[in-house]
Formats: C-alpha cells, sequence, structure tokens
C-alpha cells in the first residue's frame, strides 16, 4: 500500500521529533519505506530518516509493506501532517 503525502510539519527539522517518527514506524510489523525524490530510506531507521532531509511542502510516498500497513500509513501521515 502506498500514499503521497505533502509534509506539512516543521517537526522535520527536530531531531527528537524524527526520533519519535521512528519510534511510531517501529510500532508496527509492517516494512515501511519512504521516498523523496528517487531516494528510498527505511523509516524504521534513524540514520535514514535524518538523512532523507524531509522539509516542509516536499511530497513523500509512503509505502508500507504488512498485515498492519494500512495502519502504518496512516500513522506516517499523521505525523507528517500534524
Amino acid at each position: 500500500m502506498k500514499r503521497e503525502v505533502t509534509v506539512e510539519t516543521s517537526s522535520v527539522y527536530d531531531a527528537r521529533a524524527l526520533a519519535q517518527l521512528v519510534g511510531v514506524a517501529n510500532e508496527f510489523t509492517s516494512k515501511i519505506v519512504m521516498d523523496m525524490e528517487g531516494r528510498c530510506i527505511n523509516v524504521k531507521s534513524i540514520m535514514g530518516v535524518m538523512g532523507l532531509g524531509l522539509d516542509v511542502g516536499k511530497v513523500v510516498i509512503v509505502e508500507a509493506v504488512g498485515e498492519d500497513e494500512e495502519m502504518a500509513i496512516a500513522a506516517m501521515e499523521e505525523f507528517l501532517t500534524k
């Protein structure tokens, strides 16, 4: 399952908040990846998330595969848009 999300939260500039995003991702059993401008990272990896360079207004594609994929994508979208 995939969803295109426009980043709306300024939390993407805060390392603690990005760690929270990784923590939320790790609550799910699904594999969760995020693609931005051709760079694809594992959202369960703090180094991947911090290295992606998320920015307000950027569009990312969040993809989850697994038994709780719908909830995982909803949680990622909620974090990125709150």
